[in-house]
């Protein structure tokens, strides 16, 4: 009875575009709600966009490999009851036209010539030309790829095509068996850049890698984010002994029950998750002088990318899952990160944002701000350390497992007591975990 506008969907604070790939359904097709109903890509993710809806796809406003803003209406759902008509899947006008049989037969005549011409190409080439997405081309254009050698490059994609992962692992192939040893070793010290980058040789002593698109991104979001925000960072280390514990002893019970993985984050989410609720105003942005209060508690975790670069999914209403649906959202996210197979909503509206730095054995870090959320906690690396105990028989020293924990936040809105308040009642939650606490 009514229609619904499909959206482009924002993915991410940085993204304002998107490309259309392909589309899934045509004009005058069933849609069911949450069905695919196109595929989209971005310079961080490509991803599916779901029909919002049950209904039949009315009018569809931009073609194939279109570059869209985000938020702009890209095709129009009928639900039961609405008429629909038969449109071209390119820009559709508001009101219909009548097309004289004249100008159809016109249309086809042209479209016949069309493909003969197309025809005798493929004729002469042997093979039909290939589609590449635009993100494709600009990657293959900044490594000097020629589209001759695209077409040598298998893909993974919907009917054999080139993905942006394709041609990333093609780079990083091709570099190791180009590049010296001294070199391949910088580039893994330094992050994998290479995995994205074409590295050219100034002397014998310098290399130049540019940065690939999404290094860009990340870049200018990062120095945004220090020019936007008075970045503090406070610092308190964390008896987490009983955390270990207990994850020690209850993981293989834990995949037994859940068919899950149980990691260190979800224990960490919860901690936090928990803090957050004591202290709301962590839970905040700033728009100009005004402070928006965030009912939702929507956690960021940052999840690195083979190619070395950072993408951040969000588990949502992190307060109202259990430990076992954390865990469940965690190793999802974080699995399909690595695979590139995000959902445009899965890296959006966070709140709140952890990076767990201690997986690369890192003691602790000062992690920057990121926009427009207020504060980011980094958890270090778990190390035994001899600690001393007060026991009701007086002081003890223990072998026992500690943590950093640094949070960076917004000095502009958040101060010091608060933010040093809110990191120590994170310690606290950790360090009161119950080691008895069922699976």
């Amino acid at each position: 009875m009514a229609q619904i506008e499909l959206i482009m969907p924002k993915m991410g604070e940085s993204i304002t575009e998107a490309t259309i790939l392909k589309w899934l359904k045509k004009v005058g097709d069933v849609v069911q709600m949450d069905e695919i109903v196109l595929e989209i890509a971005t310079d961080k993710v490509d991803s599916d966009v779901p029909a919002p809806v049950s209904g039949v796809l009315a009018q569809i406003f931009y073609g194939e490999e279109s570059v869209v803003d985000v938020g702009k209406v890209i095709a129009i759902i009928a639900t039961e009851g609405e008429k629909v008509v038969a449109a071209s899947p390119t820009v559709i006008e508001d009101t219909p036209v009548e097309i004289p049989p004249e100008a159809i037969e016109i249309t086809h005549r042209i479209e016949e010539v069309r493909q003969e011409a197309k025809a005798e190409i493929h004729a002469e080439t042997t093979d039909e030309q290939r589609f590449y997405s635009p993100l494709v081309k600009n990657i293959a254009k900044e490594e000097k790829i020629s589209e001759a050698e695209l077409d040598t490059i298998p893909g993974t994609g919907a009917n054999g095509r080139l993905t942006k992962q394709d041609l990333l692992t093609y780079v990083e192939q091709k570099q190791s068996f180009t590049l010296p040893d001294v070199t391949k070793s910088e580039i893994i010290n330094a992050g994998k850049i290479a995995a994205s980058s074409q590295a050219t040789s100034l002397s014998g002593n310098i290399d130049i890698i540019e940065m690939d698109r999404m290094r860009k991104l990340i870049a200018e979001h990062m120095i945004m984010s220090k020019q936007t925000s008075a970045h503090v960072t406070s610092f308190v280390e964390a008896d987490v002994t009983n955390m270990v514990l207990w994850r020690d002893k209850n993981k293989n019970a834990f995949k037994a029950k859940y068919g899950e993985n149980i990691t260190f984050t979800p224990l960490f989410i919860d901690a936090v998750v928990r803090a957050i609720k004591d202290y709301p105003m962590i839970n905040i942005s700033l728009e100009g002088n005004k402070i928006l209060i965030k009912k939702d508690i929507n956690i960021g975790m940052a999840a690195a990318l083979p190619t070395g670069n950072l993408i951040v999914p969000v588990v949502k209403n992190a307060d109202m899952l259990s430990m076992a649906g954390l865990a469940r959202a965690v190793n999802d996210l974080a699995g399909r990160a690595r695979e590139n197979k995000l959902k445009p909503d899965e890296i959006k509206d966070g709140t709140f944002t952890l990076t767990n730095v201690g997986t690369f054995g890192n003691l602790m870090g000062t992690p920057i701000i990121n926009q427009p959320q207020v504060a980011i906690l980094a958890t270090g690396a778990i190390v035994k350390k001899p600690a001393v105990l007060e026991t009701e028989f007086g002081d003890v020293i223990a072998i026992r497992h500690l943590m950093f924990l640094s949070l960076s936040y917004d000095h502009r809105i958040v101060d010091g007591a608060l933010g040093g308040a809110f990191l120590k009642r994170i310690s606290d939650n950790m360090e009161k975990f119950d080691p008895n606490t069922s699976v």
